[in-house]
């Protein structure tokens, strides 16, 4: 993560895009936010393997039974519901809220865009959301308690 300085006033105070109560609150649903991402997308992985490394897609209910693996050639036919489009679906507009969360959080912390570019990435690549979520919030945390004099900024 980069170390770059943040908004410092004139006095040279640390300036923050808001309230440490709105801050704590972005930095709350940016939180729900990475965690469902990370769990989408390691869903995404295991869709993947199925899909490329088996050639099938993952169905519940129809002719796979509760939960199965139908061939692609068959899978319209194989009624149920098809588990890999709406894994695919759901992250894609999950990591959608997720950009969301992450530039609301960047804008209250006047991190700079390098730092928005990397917690974006974070939902990119499995795992790294969890990494990246809690140095994030180790960070925000730090800042916050650091600089107390931030609170009435309104």
């Amino acid at each position: 993560m980069t170390d770059s300085a943040p908004a410092k006033s004139p006095t040279g105070k640390r300036r923050f895009g808001g309230t440490h109560a709105q801050i704590r609150s972005a930095l709350s649903f940016y939180k729900v936010l990475a965690y469902a991402t990370g769990v989408m997308l390691l869903l995404v992985v295991v869709e993947m393997i199925a899909k490329y490394g088996f050639g099938a897609e993952i169905i519940a209910g129809g002719s796979a039974g509760a939960l199965g693996l139908v061939d692609e050639a068959q899978v319209d036919g194989a009624g149920g519901f098809n588990l890999s489009t709406a894994v695919l679906i759901v992250h894609g507009w999950l990591y959608v809220v997720y950009l969301i969360a992450d530039f609301r959080l960047w804008q209250f912390m006047r991190w700079p865009f390098s730092q928005f570019v990397i917690i974006a990435l974070g939902g990119v690549v499995p795992l790294l959301s969890f990494i990246v979520e809690k140095r994030v919030h180790r960070r925000v945390e730090e800042e916050l308690a650091a600089h107390p004099e931030a609170k009435a900024r309104y």
